[in-house]
């Protein structure tokens, strides 16, 4: 009589926890829970459940890696938060909060060294970096505005671009750890819209004016028009390390939250799998590697982390 081994080339294995360089179905018996456990390994990115964060809200603002992550303001509808929470991994922490409560404000850098700018549900052009404890005000944007995009590597190095003035913004500026300077516009002004990479090489994409399936890509002086989205849409957030090199993820397209999840490879973009859930005025952080998405409309506290290649262990009552 064929046996499992005969079929998959590997017995099942007795074991208190989970086999580390998990291959696709492989199943082992967990004496800790008496659960069957399996793996499914794909090259292909997906979607797993991450910490739940411990104040929901949307329109906030994120930096950092799928395992050093800070989330910061939003609107708990209402008001604006000016709550602050890090997460490691597997949970999400508070931490000192901004000094000035704000929505649709953008953000860039990493856990210890993160900014946070403009935002407001009247524009702001308000500045604030972080140094790992606590938020400290530092000097204005040039424009006023809101429901803009950023990026950067830390609160010395960021790029804001688009948003919204007394209509749809084109503007970009880049911060050097003192002041802002305007660079060159975006050839489609937007806001609400989605961006990856660092203040010298940056994709911008998605957005609203109306909505777009716009993708432009900056190469430290101006912005070039590159292949568009698959699915047009607003409310779009990336990871990300380059302008070759993003993942666009979740939206709104005038009807439903998506739960799109799009990957950028310089040249065009391509849809991977999605999220658990559509989501739309989340925010993200990571890379096209390893990201993190959080929050969003409805006030949601869940979070999402994407990996490549993807491992799904999944457990079978045997009882």
């Amino acid at each position: 009589m064929t046996d499992y081994k005969d079929i998959h080339g590997f017995q099942i294995e007795i074991r208190s926890s989970n086999p580390t360089n998990l291959i696709n179905g492989q199943v082992w018996y967990n004496t800790t829970n008496s659960k069957l456990r399996g793996a499914t390994v794909s090259s292909v990115g997906g979607w797993a459940t991450g910490g739940t964060m411990n104040t929901g809200r949307y329109n906030l603002a994120g930096a950092g890696i799928q395992t050093a992550a800070l989330a910061f303001g939003g609107t708990l509808d209402p008001p604006d938060s000016a709550l602050s929470e890090s997460y490691n991994g597997t949970s999400w922490t508070e931490t000192n909060d901004l000094n000035t409560a704000r929505n649709a404000l953008a953000g860039g850098g990493v856990l210890t060294s993160a900014l946070a700018f403009g935002g407001g549900d009247t524009n702001s052009a308000l500045n604030e970096s972080f140094n790992g404890t606590s938020w400290t005000e530092a000097a204005d944007l040039n424009t006023a505005r809101r429901a803009l995009t950023g990026l950067g590597a830390s609160n010395t190095a960021a790029l804001a671009t688009g948003g919204y003035v007394s209509s749809a913004s084109a503007l970009t500026e880049k911060w050097n750890g003192t002041s802002w300077t305007e660079v060159g516009d975006l050839n489609t002004a937007r806001y609400s819209l989605g961006s990856a990479g660092i203040y010298s090489s940056a994709l911008a994409f998605g957005g609203a004016a109306p909505r777009v399936a716009i993708t432009e890509s900056w190469n430290d002086t101006s912005w070039t028009e590159v292949a568009d989205l698959n699915t047009a849409r607003d409310h779009i957030r990336g990871a990300g390390s380059a302008n070759d090199d993003a993942l666009g993820i979740g939206g709104y397209n005038g009807e439903a939250n998506l739960a799109l999840t799009e990957l950028w490879n310089g040249t065009s973009w391509a849809e991977q799998n999605d999220l658990n859930s559509g989501v739309r005025q989340h925010s993200s952080a990571g890379t096209t590697s390893a990201a993190i998405s959080f929050a969003g409309a409805a006030r949601v506290t869940a979070s999402e982390e994407w990996t490549v290649p993807f491992i799904d262990i999944r457990e079978f009552d045997l009882s």
